[in-house]
């Protein structure tokens, strides 16, 4: 480089400073700019042989970086220092230690947490990937700045690939849009969540980024005429009531339009909200709510209000924090176009997310409860760091995008859940002991089944038993993380057990059978029921899906000494990989359907050929019978707007754990409390579930008809044993 242009490189880096600290939304005092000062110099020396694959000096990355920490996200000096330091430690010699000394344990937690994120490996597969991001979800535990700093880092490189190879650009981009973008959204840093889909699209769809970014700027000048239209008509309204107010457009991102139009199979010019009408208005904190029904009041006084489309997130606002009143208004033209009110504050904290909200609220204490909170709320979702990592991030993106109701509790308290949220969930959202004994609920003083999904407005009263627990279908039922992992424990708990117990009675048929217990021979046992692990083997024993029959039949394979001879000539003998893993694994082998789980004929559908473990549904066929789609089928939506009453409810088992039904009719001598002998009877029976239940009597003589689910045909000829013997039983058969 010459010395030119070394001076004017110098030049830029001084302007580019002085910019971050005139821009930070942040008042900073004296400590604080020497604090960034001393940061901005650390990282000017750290960086000083570095360049970026385009050519400008690497300071520039931090600095941008910076800069975004600063004005659009809003945090305070720590996180502006961390930001210029965020790549020192990982790129050049300085260590933490170092780093520490010089800023302080904060900085260095903070330093430290980016680069732990930056030495997980980058891979295209996605279970490697879902960990990493598992592991960075994990930094949360140190500072929530860590993952808000990360994502700054992420626009900034997202903003400048340019200059990179395009399948490094397809990967960078596919990452993006799986973990920052949802990552932002929750964090309510909606202005970069939305850039961060958009340059995703820009790299992983070219063509049709640029074709829906080209029909944006031709329709321009037609959103701006509208706006103008609709302003001219409430305008003398809003002036009247003396109101400090501006009124713009927001456009839709071009990641959300091209998503609609994906999802809904529409063309450009069908997606009609392609653009909403924010007003946003002056007011101090006491009257702001007062002022957005006023304004509220004005627009529905001109035009037509869609009652089911009202959205008060003033009174209740999201549990990012967001608050707005949203509605949509029948405009000019005759066209539906969402209203957004807002006052100042309010769109303050839409823009910068949690940050916006320190500015409000009075003092310190308050501005640590409220970070608490927001921490608490996203470490819920990681508590269960157990489970398998793609289903993780599934859940927790799950939990990210979800859109919430709001309803009471039996004291009047109001609880925030994600649509879709079921009895079960509110039970694990206010203890997980309430939700693991949850026996029914009550929903506005009417008993509910645990699947009724809830609405806003509903009070909710959950009827807990000590002898109640979680049993599979609840997975059907429950929708949050929280909840679905917290029955995921409980299941992996039980299944333990079950598999301990299994293990001594494995022990003691074998022994039966002059067989030795030991690692060689829970080997063959696995390989010999195509099983896993030695869990899975000491669990179906546990349960009986393999019984002395079974057993019998493998020491028979075994004692054919001219068969042995030769797989043992021809072969060493096969090892179980997973032999010692301590998890019971599902071998998903069949398709039951309906709320019976009933086992019908069926054909997978060739549009999205449905893989064992995925989430399907049935569609009946006129002519093909039962063919089954997966849940994010491309033809799914079509489906289920237009033969919703042809969907049939599916899913895939592993029919070596499967419960059963079976149907046991009795005949006896009808005498005073007999039902109730033998529902005690059944109740008793672990592992047994009474699923219906029919009596009918006359002239002494009754004729009952139970449907039980049961795990093994020894658990049920157990029961059928012990039901014989209750006084005035005369027969009890299997149906």
């Amino acid at each position: 480089m010459t010395e030119a242009a070394v001076v004017k490189e110098n030049k830029e880096i001084a302007r580019q400073y002085k910019e971050l600290l005139r821009i930070s939304y942040r008042t900073l005092s004296k400590e604080d700019k020497k604090l960034i000062r001393l940061a901005f110099d650390t990282s000017v020396e750290a960086h000083k042989d570095q360049r970026r694959k385009s050519g400008e000096a690497y300071i520039f990355h931090p600095i941008a970086v910076a800069k975004i920490v600063a004005s659009e996200i809003g945090l305070d000096a720590t996180s502006i220092a961390a930001a210029l330091l965020h790549d020192v430690v990982e790129d050049t010699t300085y260590s933490i230690l170092e780093i520490e000394k010089m800023f302080g344990k904060t900085v260095a937690l903070i330093v430290d947490g980016l680069t732990k994120i930056s030495h997980l490996h980058q891979d295209k597969d996605v279970s490697l990937q879902a960990e990493n991001f598992r592991k960075m979800l994990l930094t949360l535990n140190d500072d929530v700045r860590v993952i808000i700093i990360k994502i700054a880092d992420r626009l900034h490189n997202m903003q400048t690939m340019d200059a990179m190879k395009p399948d490094k650009q397809v990967k960078i981009a596919s990452e993006t849009l799986y973990i920052y973008a949802p990552l932002a959204h929750r964090i309510g840093l909606y202005s970069i969540k939305t850039e961060l889909e958009d340059l995703s699209l820009k790299y992983t769809e070219p063509d049709v980024y640029n074709d829906i970014l080209q029909k944006i700027r031709e329709s321009k000048q037609e959103q701006d005429a509208y706006i103008e239209d609709f302003t001219k008509v409430i305008k003398d309204s809003l002036d009247q009531e003396q109101l400090d107010y501006t009124i713009k457009g927001r456009p839709k991102s071009i990641y959300s339009i091209w998503r609609k139009i994906k999802t809904q199979n529409i063309t450009f010019d069908e997606v009609f909200d392609k653009f909403a009408v924010r007003i946003i208005y002056k007011g101090d904190i006491a009257n702001e709510k007062f002022l957005a029904w006023k304004i509220y009041s004005i627009v529905t006084d001109h035009f037509r209000p869609n009652p089911i489309r009202l959205r008060d997130w003033i009174s209740s606002p999201k549990s990012t924090g967001y608050e707005a009143l949203h509605i949509t208004v029948m405009g000019p033209k005759g066209r539906w176009v969402e209203v957004q009110i807002r006052s100042e504050r309010m769109n303050e904290i839409a823009e910068k997310g949690y940050a916006a909200h320190y500015k409000y609220k009075q003092g310190a204490e308050q501005e640590e409860k409220t970070m608490e909170e927001w921490l608490n709320r996203l470490q819920e979702a990681l508590e269960n760091s157990e489970a398998n990592a793609v289903d993780f991030v599934e859940q927790f993106k799950l939990n990210l995008y979800a859109k919430e109701i709001f309803v009471f509790t039996p004291q009047g308290d109001l609880k925030s859940l994600p649509k879709g949220a079921t009895p079960l969930d509110f039970a694990f959202s206010i203890h997980t002991a309430v939700g693991l004994h949850t026996r029914g609920a009550k929903v506005n003083n009417k008993l509910v089944p645990l699947s009724h999904e809830l609405k806003s407005g509903d009070q909710i009263e959950i009827i807990t038993s000590d002898n109640a627990k979680p049993n599979i279908n609840w997975l059907d039922y429950a929708s949050t993380a929280r909840a679905r992992s917290k029955i995921k424990s409980s299941l992996r708990e039980e299944k333990k057990e079950l598999a301990e117990e299994g293990k001594a009675v494995l022990a003691r048929k074998l022994k039966a059978q002059k067989l030795s217990f030991n690692e060689s021979m829970i080997n063959e046992l696995v390989i010999y029921f195509k099983l896993k692990t030695s869990l899975d083997l000491f669990y179906r024993v546990g349960i009986g899906k393999i019984d002395n029959k079974s057993l019998k039949e493998f020491t028979a394979s075994r004692s054919n000494a001219f068969v042995s001879y030769f797989k043992n000539k021809i072969r060493k003998p096969a090892v179980a990989e997973d032999l010692n893993k301590e998890e019971i694994t599902s071998k998903y082998d069949q398709i039951v359907f309906g709320k019976e789980e009933e086992v019908l004929d069926y054909k997978l559908a060739n549009c999205c050929n449905p893989i064992p473990g995925d989430r399907v549904f049935g569609f009946i066929t006129v002519s093909e019978g039962i063919k089954v789609h997966k849940k994010d089928c491309p033809n799914a939506i079509q489906f289920q707007s237009n033969y919703s009453y042809r969907i049939i409810q599916a899913k895939w088992i592993d029919s070596s754990q499967q419960d059963f039904k079976a149907v046991i009719n009795l005949t006896g001598i009808d005498n005073l409390g007999l039902v109730s002998e033998i529902t005690k009877e059944i109740s008793k029976s672990m592992n047994v579930n009474m699923r219906s239940i029919n009596f009918d009597s006359a002239d002494g003589v009754f004729i009952g008809k139970i449907t039980v689910i049961v795990k093994n045909n020894s658990i049920l000829d157990k029961l059928i044993e012990h039901l014989k013997k209750i006084r005035g039983i005369d027969k009890v058969s299997r149906e």
